[in-house]
């Protein structure tokens, strides 16, 4: 269940860009002086107790609570709350600028990609742990045999239309969610592309794979979604995307 606190404007914003939040006070100034303008910044509370809620709204943003946890929900949370033709996804801990997100939307309009990736390129020491990009190596490695889609990475920084996003049917609520989006474009056909983005030292502990511990979940729930059924084998789902 969620409650939104919208500030959109009337005519509804050019994009929605989704920015889940698990007490990133620190950061949030940061991110959301950087969102482009005529897009709306749909900051999803999965349960902060640092004051980001008060924090986004400050900043302009339209605050979406999460009560349940995980990445996943809080991901879904900002699609289902979305009313722009095309949805972009973030970080909200300040590692990845939203305005790289920009010839990302173009690239959606114009009929270029179902799916646009952005491919984490580290920018300094410490902004991406040698446990974090490992378990990331492993996982495209799987990710390319099973979709046979040439990615490297699995970063958060993503856009594409929202309706064909509802499309898919994901399910997943905690880490493995960026992954079924892609798992489940690639078996519905999308074309989907990835480009290189700078990687910031993020603010603060991240919440998934700050840790090895951390890592070690985000593998078992990713490695859990590459296991799933092709579409075929899949009940209730309907099928999504622009060919």
């Amino acid at each position: 269940m969620n409650d939104v606190t919208t500030s959109s404007p009337p005519t509804g914003p050019d994009v929605d860009i989704v920015l889940p939040c698990l007490d990133e006070a620190e950061a949030l100034p940061w991110v959301l002086a950087r969102i482009p303008a005529g897009w709306r910044a749909l900051v999803v509370d999965n349960g902060s107790t640092d004051g980001s809620a008060e924090i986004a709204r400050a900043h302009g943003a339209t605050v979406v609570r999460e009560e349940q946890r995980g990445f996943g929900a809080a991901c879904h949370a900002g699609l289902l709350a979305a009313t722009a033709d095309v949805v972009c996804f973030c970080d909200c801990d300040a590692s990845l600028d939203p305005r790289l997100l920009v010839p990302f939307v173009q690239e959606v309009r114009s009929g270029g990609a179902d799916l646009v990736l952005g491919r984490r390129r580290p920018q300094g020491r410490g902004s991406w742990p040698a446990h974090a990009r490992a378990g990331n190596l492993a996982l495209s490695l799987l990710l390319r045999r099973r979709t046979g889609l040439a990615l490297r990475d699995l970063g958060p920084l993503r856009a594409a239309r929202r309706e064909s996003l509802l499309t898919l049917g994901l399910t997943d609520r905690r880490s493995g969610y960026p992954l079924q989006m892609v798992v489940r474009a690639a078996d519905e056909g999308w074309r989907v592309t990835e480009h290189d983005v700078p990687y910031l030292p993020r603010s603060g502990a991240s919440k998934v794979t700050g840790t090895w511990r951390g890592t070690w979940h985000a593998v078992r729930d990713m490695s859990r979604v590459l296991r799933e059924a092709a579409p075929a084998q899949r009940e209730g789902t309907a099928p999504g995307g622009t060919r």
